[in-house]
């Protein structure tokens, strides 16, 4: 069977079998469609229902020969992503090719990344470093390892390449310059599932003076691959893959296609090598711009933050899903106007709820503390961060007018990610 199908090839297969997309594509004709004919997949419309599998409509087929994972994670209510066993392997490998032009043969790699809980990302790192094309080896400690055993670890394994979330970097980084230890054998630091920023580089750049830090790829187990990453990209910068995706990036507003460089608006991914699962012109939640002209081999992008439309909020190891917040902010607050903000502040994310409250509330200070404590028990890794100095979470009332709208639209923007994403690369020394 095929790993890679055509987009003439796909379509006829999936408007067969997935009744969401039969719906979704009914007023296309039978053949002769393009990429530009296809309308953008409502994202809230495609999750509907996908915590019960066999009744999910955009599936086209049973789940019995497949991987079942959680996409979201920090609730009970995640979404379920499936890949058939082939899919799987043909993301792996695709991956673990990317991840290539950032290793040499020798290295050693520590894979600090998270697992259990039908969460992918430990399993998908893994898989792919067995698809690399380098002589290496894994050291597979998960990202709960305790700080002292995995600081004497990559002294004692001579490890020189860390693998993990920002998050799990930056509590290694405190505990190395709070023991004041520095450890020079890495070579280089590898992150992904969320942005670096300028002064968590720094911190970094401490502890591990010789390393060289790099995105160890771009993919989420919902969208799978998005973006491979090589010694060619700055910080934020990533490579099609190509030609297992159709990568596009297109206004927040009118949906028009953007070509043009250094333009930002929505990612969009098709997804070449997924008919179970299938992803149509779906919006990954990122905000993007070219880097390159557009017959550019393997063109390269580079990322520029949440959506402010996007459904899911992911900031460090956290993800947070508009929907969610807004049934608790009408249930805990009763109000229907809030945004939610996020800013870096040091190495610190800085998460701030706005909402209005109601005009007949004469102190509302009993309903912030119960916004805040809803919010805490939804989403109990908040308080986790926020003990480790990773995160600050402020639920602020405000007015009406102090809630920011699209300067085009006038539409309310329920996320605000006010993050620098462009930053210089920092240098060993």
């Amino acid at each position: 069977m095929k790993s890679t199908y055509s987009l003439e090839q796909l379509i006829p297969y999936i408007r067969q079998h997935s009744s969401f997309y039969s719906r979704h594509l009914e007023h296309l004709p039978a053949q002769s469609i393009t990429l530009k004919d296809l309308p953008l997949t409502n994202v809230a419309d495609y999750w509907t229902g996908s915590n019960d599998l066999s009744r999910w409509p955009v599936l086209t087929g049973h789940v019995d020969n497949a991987l079942v994972f959680k996409t979201g994670g920090s609730t009970s209510q995640g979404k379920l992503a499936v890949y058939s066993y082939m899919e799987w392997q043909a993301f792996v490998s695709t991956f673990g090719a990317g991840i290539s032009s950032q290793l040499n043969d020798g290295d050693r790699v520590a894979n600090l990344f998270f697992s259990g809980d039908l969460y992918a990302s430990f399993l998908f790192i893994h898989d792919s470093l067995a698809h690399v094309g380098r002589s290496i080896s894994e050291f597979p400690f998960t990202g709960d390892v305790a700080l002292d055993v995995l600081a004497d670890a990559i002294a004692r394994h001579r490890i020189n390449v860390l693998a993990g979330v920002p998050a799990q970097l930056l509590q290694l980084s405190a505990y190395l310059a709070q023991h004041q230890r520095v450890l020079c054998g890495v070579e280089t630091l590898l992150y992904g599932g969320e942005s670096l920023f300028a002064p968590q580089l720094a911190i970094l750049g401490e502890v591990f003076p010789s390393a060289r830090i790099a995105s160890i790829g771009y993919a989420s187990v919902d969208a799978g691959l998005i973006g491979a990453s090589d010694r060619g990209c700055a910080l934020g910068e990533h490579r099609v893959f190509e030609p297992q995706t159709l990568l596009e990036i297109v206004d927040e507003d009118t949906g028009e296609v953007i070509e043009e460089c250094d333009r930002t608006g929505l990612l969009v991914l098709t997804n070449l090598t997924r008919r179970l699962m299938p992803l149509l012109r779906y919006p990954v939640g990122d905000r993007a711009c070219w880097r390159e002209p557009a017959a550019t081999p393997m063109r390269k992008f580079a990322l520029k933050g949440r959506s402010a439309h996007s459904q899911r909020i992911r900031v460090g190891v956290l993800s947070l899903f508009t929907e969610e917040i807004h049934e608790i902010v009408q249930r805990a607050a009763r109000s229907e106007q809030w945004q939610l903000l996020i800013e870096q502040v040091g190495h610190k994310d800085l998460l701030s709820l706005m909402w209005v409250p109601e005009p007949q509330l004469q102190t509302v200070e009993p309903a912030r503390r119960a916004l805040r404590e809803a919010l805490l028990a939804h989403y109990p890794a908040i308080d986790d961060l926020s003990r480790e100095g990773l995160l600050e979470l402020r639920v602020l009332a405000c007015a009406t007018t102090d809630l920011k709208l699209h300067p085009r639209s006038g539409k309310q923007l329920r996320v605000l990610d006010l993050r620098v994403y462009d930053v210089p690369p920092l240098e060993p020394v």
